[in-house]
């Protein structure tokens, strides 16, 4: 009977992840609609108006529940944020591919905790557990890019303020830095690139770069290049100056991660010692430790235990946590 009901809640996950991404696809059905009324032509352009309108109407009160779900979703701006973190992370995939992996981590986590623990509370902590994974993965992915374009960063601003001196723009200079660097910092300023031959603004393109890498050195380049282009200052000289500050800021930040590092590896034992310490009894005296396998009140201990302990490990990562 546990079972089957693990089954039907994995099913209903499934079927609730299909829901969202057939909706994806309604909105393409509606942006194709739209186009299609701007471009049709008629001689009667009002009465083509209220018909636009009429029909508009019509479309907007035959919107299913999907879409509905949808809406609700992106006021809380959930996929928003969760689309911006992939593309920080480097993971350019559609956002109902990583919604329905979330949920299905989370219905295989709940079938596996009911069929393994038949305990309700444990089950969801192993379901939550599992679908927070992928959002760990981006997490993981999202520092160790932002961390290489940050180590990237002052030689290349080394490369550009060279070449301004020796007497090309600042777009030819971007071009021999994308054939310099590697990813992340190369493939970034291609971008860039790429979006200036299509006529985007080069400040535009910058700004669009620092929502893919939110990057405070970064952001000091694009404020120094757009108060170059409205005032007219000496653009090697700024970029010169800010490497310099970069660099500074680098240096800090690993003395500050020196100077912690004994602090965060006591906190880490600390919150590992008592599982250490219960898997060591478990082996050594199986009999000391089996009241809190098998005994409720043991059951509920292990439980509080666990929680205390977690809480104790964010508590200290918050305290040796240095922003400046």
């Amino acid at each position: 009977m546990d079972l089957l009901i693990a089954i039907g809640i994995f099913g209903l996950m499934v079927a609730l992840a299909t829901v969202l991404m057939n909706g994806g696809q309604n909105d393409s059905k509606r942006a194709a609609d739209l186009l299609e009324d701007i471009t049709r032509v008629d001689v009667d352009k009002v009465g083509e108006g209220l018909i636009r309108t009429g029909g508009r109407q019509n479309r907007r009160r035959a919107t299913n529940r999907q879409e509905e779900l949808l809406d609700v979703i992106y006021r809380i701006s959930f996929l928003n944020r969760l689309e911006e973190r992939m593309w920080q992370a480097g993971l350019y995939m559609r956002v109902s591919e990583m919604l329905l992996l979330i949920i299905m981590m989370f219905g295989a986590g709940f079938s596996l905790g009911e069929f393994l623990l038949h305990d309700l509370l444990m089950t969801l902590a192993i379901a939550f557990g599992m679908s927070a994974l992928p959002l760990f993965y981006i997490r993981f992915r999202r520092k160790r890019r932002m961390r290489e374009f940050t180590l990237q960063l002052p030689s290349a601003l080394d490369l550009i303020k060279s070449s301004i001196e020796a007497g090309h723009s600042l777009l030819r200079g971007m071009q021999v830095l994308v054939q310099e660097f590697a990813e992340p910092l190369g493939g970034e300023f291609r971008t860039v690139l790429e979006q200036s031959r299509l006529g985007m603004p080069l400040t535009r393109s910058l700004e669009e770069m620092l929502k893919r890498v939110p990057d405070d050195d970064l952001r000091l380049l694009v404020v120094a290049i757009k108060v170059q282009s409205e005032v007219g200052s000496s653009l090697a000289q700024i970029i010169g100056r800010l490497c310099e500050i970069v660099r500074t800021r680098q240096r800090l930040q690993q003395q500050i991660r020196t100077m912690t590092a004994q602090s965060r590896m006591s906190g880490l034992v600390v919150g590992l010692l008592p599982a250490a310490v219960l898997a060591i009894f478990s082996l050594v005296q199986p009999g000391y430790a089996q009241v809190l396998f098998y005994d409720h009140t043991g059951i509920l201990a292990l439980k509080l235990a666990i929680g205390l302990d977690l809480l104790a490990l964010f508590t200290i990562r918050k305290i040796l946590r240095v922003d400046f």
